[in-house]
């Protein structure tokens, strides 16, 4: 049979006047329609947090990594059928931490990360004294989810005496690219207000977000630093994030912190805070917090400190031994902070978000607070045990701390047309973090997939692909 082409048929049909002539059917491509191989990935069935509600809809992954929503089935390569599961934008951690040695731990630590549910991952606690010199290093390296750094100022404090040169350091980490400013004044108690005034301008200037650990954690003096915390967002216009509030400035006084920091939003501030769910903190021996009067300031002794990874208990005769060892993390015990008179609190406000704190830099036994590698989990189930809505708690983890990290993160961490697909499926019945004080490398129950621009890279509790990118300005 003679084969006709369009074109020919066409004048055929001219030829004839339209009359009698009937065309077969052409298979033409409709516009708009998608083509059974447009999308790389559908997740289909599932409930879907999208920009801050609960849906049904289909989620398409694009070739190019980017995410299509639509209320009818989509066609891909690959189908992900989330039955009574949860799709949410990727967790985020603004408050990692890894800044020991991470050229030889970063992959134990974003390994954890990674099993936790987090598709970025941001030292904002810590960071780099050089951004430029993190990322020349680590951008040529794979990565299981998305990182970025802050401008480290305890590292540059420790490198510069003078002030001028400080501050030119921090600036030149902001043109690099840092991802903020960030600095712990408990541990370093010399910074002096005008200082910290310095550091707050800058962070204005580069319309970047300043962290800060507060100056102080016992009961008399904590809403102090709080105080500060606030007088430095007025002066500077700087957009303040205050540290793990129930562990630094509101262990004893958390409503009283909470009100401080909402009335000053109300007047115009941006000041913003974490916790992290956990009732005990834990951190390194050899720091300021252990200055002589730590047991009047937290009401504990000896026997209450517990090294993380081992379970030994101190005594005064190992204390003393201990307290020159770098890098030993001691845990103080659960109960501390008593949950539902802090941390359940704070998550009431929608200032308040989730940050992690921590970071596992070691196997099989890490030195590291459970919440290195639990952070994100522990927070949805603790969330939901307590009463909060799905939208509400997946927004402590996802576009809380992405608002926060505006202008660099704009294009991710929301399931909405157009938005790289930085996503998280778990099954809300069983998330729930498994790490412990006496085991912190243990990975999250209830996290099905984590998706990292666009690709797989965590199925059935396994890491199958490095696909995270650099964050940063």
């Amino acid at each position: 049979m003679e084969n006709i082409n369009r074109r020919d048929a066409l004048k055929k049909l001219a030829l004839l006047g339209g009359g009698a002539l009937v065309l077969p059917t052409l298979a033409l491509p409709v516009v708009g329609q998608d083509r059974a191989d447009a999308y790389k990935l559908v997740i289909k069935n599932g409930k879907v947090y999208t920009q801050g509600q609960m849906k049904e809809v289909f989620v398409g992954i694009t070739q190019d990594n980017k995410i299509k929503l639509s209320d009818s089935p989509l066609a891909g390569k690959k189908e992900i059928d989330a039955t009574g599961k949860v799709v949410s934008p990727g967790f985020v951690d603004i408050l990692a931490d890894n800044a020991g040695n991470p050229e030889q731990t970063y992959r134990i630590f974003e390994k954890y990360k990674l099993a936790d549910g987090l598709t970025s991952v941001l030292q904002m606690h810590g960071g780099a004294a050089s951004p430029a010199s993190f990322h020349a290093h680590f951008d040529k390296l794979p990565h299981y989810v998305n990182y970025g750094v802050g401008v480290f100022v305890m590292l540059l404090r420790g490198r510069y005496a003078h002030l001028p040169t400080r501050y030119k350091a921090v600036e030149k980490g902001l043109e690099e690219g840092g991802l903020g400013v960030c600095h712990s004044i408990e541990y370093q108690p010399s910074t002096t207000y005008a200082e910290l005034l310095e550091y707050g301008k800058l962070a204005k200037k580069y319309d970047r977000p300043m962290f800060l650990h507060l100056r102080y954690s016992a009961e008399s003096t904590e809403i102090e630093g709080v105080k500060e915390a606030i007088k430095l967002a007025q002066e500077t216009g700087a957009r303040i994030h205050i540290d793990h509030l129930h562990s630094t400035g509101g262990t004893y006084n958390i409503t009283k912190a909470l009100d401080l920091i909402q009335q000053a939003n109300l007047l115009g501030t941006d000041i913003t805070t974490c916790v992290y769910p956990y009732s005990y903190w834990a951190t390194y021996l050899i720091s300021t917090r252990f200055d002589p009067g730590w047991q009047d300031r937290y009401k504990i002794t000896y026997s209450d400190l517990t090294v993380v990874g081992t379970g030994e208990k101190l005594t005064q005769a190992t204390f003393n031994a201990y307290r020159n060892r770098p890098g030993l993390l001691v845990a103080v015990p659960e109960g501390t902070m008593q949950m539902d008179k802090t941390i359940d609190v704070a998550l009431q406000h929608d200032f308040c978000m989730i940050g992690s704190d921590g970071g596992i830099e070691r196997e099989p036994i890490a030195n590291n607070h459970p919440r290195g590698a639990g952070c994100c989990a522990t927070a949805v189930r603790h969330c939901l045990d307590i009463g909060m809505s799905m939208e509400k708690t997946l927004s402590k983890v996802t576009t809380l701390p992405t608002k926060l990290m505006r202008g660099a993160m704009d294009n991710r961490n929301d399931i909405a047309d157009g938005k790289i697909a930085d996503i998280t499926i778990f099954d809300p019945k069983t998330i729930a973090g498994k790490a412990s004080v006496k085991l912190p490398n243990q990975f999250s129950a209830g996290i099905e997939y984590v998706i990292v621009n666009g690709s797989v890279v965590f199925e059935d509790s396994k890491i199958v692909a490095s696909k995270g990118e650099a964050i940063k300005y």
